[in-house]
């Protein structure tokens, strides 16, 4: 598997980067052998950048990853985690994050919004002390949808000065919405953008932060490649997710011509799907979440293998008829 450098910087992240926050029990539990054998699995078919955060899990993502690298050389794997949010002790816990977080962990700890030079420091000490490193790569900030300012004025100063004293290797934002991050883009002394479920097969408003990324020489990493679930399988079943809800009849409409188009090719829409953030030049990597095994050697083979030209020019134009099916 490839290795790409991420924007200007000296990271270099693997084609396809490994989303971890499935190790943090998302929507339901895995336990630790099964969260095991899936990183062994990323490591053995080649994938070397791990995405992770304090919210997935309430940091046991985090340990996950940790336990699983531990035994790795250092210089051969890149790390990414965010800051944002605080893990805080919960006065009230009711036993389980899965209402509140979406995490089917104990809530022991709670998340707290802190966007300042301090809060920024105080969490990334507590992601290296749960990952069991000196040092991280990449460091993103979290969905500061509600807190752009303040992430503007406090939290991105505070981690560029730490990328100029060389503790991290690159600065970044990951979010779901493009506004916020076009306006980071502009502001900013960003080197990469995390852009989830909107730059996809199906959902493609992120070009023009792509195009101001390429202007600029940010790097582009485009997470959610299957926008929650709905570009997962082969056939979208009813019950297919979309942007972390249930798909509306439209969006399944979208998901189906498109899936109807990759078959007539001889491939599949997780393949496709896959591997369509990586046709932009911008793109430095597609990052993706697994459980298993299995999803994981799926994947690593979609996105070493391309599909063909005229498959592209059919699924291109299938997508420009999706765009036009009402909402429902």
């Amino acid at each position: 598997m490839k290795a790409r450098p991420l924007g200007r910087t000296s990271v270099r992240v693997s084609t396809l980067g490994f989303g971890a926050a499935p190790l943090g029990n998302l929507y339901g539990p895995i336990d630790d052998c099964q969260a095991q054998a899936t990183l062994k699995a990323a490591w053995d078919v080649g994938v070397r950048y791990y995405d992770t955060a304090p919210h997935y899990g309430l940091g046991l993502s985090e340990r996950r990853l940790g336990d699983a690298l531990a035994h790795r050389p250092r210089s051969e794997f890149t790390i990414s985690t965010k800051v944002g949010r605080l893990l805080e002790p919960h006065p009230a816990p009711t036993g389980s994050d899965l209402t509140a977080g979406g995490f089917a962990v104990p809530d022991t700890l709670v998340r707290r919004p802190d966007y300042s030079r301090d809060g920024v420091l105080r969490s990334l000490e507590g992601s290296l002390n749960r990952l069991r490193l000196d040092h991280v790569d990449i460091v993103y900030v979290h969905d500061p949808d509600d807190h752009l300012d303040a992430a503007l004025d406090h939290a991105l100063p505070a981690l560029t000065a730490l990328r100029d004293q060389g503790v991290i290797g690159a600065v970044g934002v990951g979010m779901n919405a493009v506004a916020p991050l076009l306006r980071v883009v502009a502001e900013a002394e960003a080197d990469a953008v995390m852009v989830a479920g909107r730059w996809t097969l199906l959902d493609r408003t992120a070009r023009p932060l792509l195009d101001a990324c390429a202007e600029r020489g940010v790097a582009v990493v485009a997470a959610a490649p299957f926008n929650s679930g709905l570009l997962s399988r082969p056939h979208p079943a009813n019950d297919a997710t979309f942007d972390y809800g249930p798909a509306s009849e439209s969006a399944l409409r979208r998901a189906r011509l498109l899936a109807g188009v990759s078959g007539r090719h001889g491939t599949a829409l997780p393949h496709a799907a896959l591997r369509f953030p990586l046709r932009d030049p911008s793109v430095a990597c597609v990052v993706a979440g697994f459980r298993t095994s299995e999803e994981v050697v799926s994947a690593a083979r979609w996105a070493t293998t391309d599909l063909t030209g005229e498959a592209w020019l059919d699924l291109d134009t299938a997508a420009t008829w999706a765009a036009e099916i009402p909402p429902s």
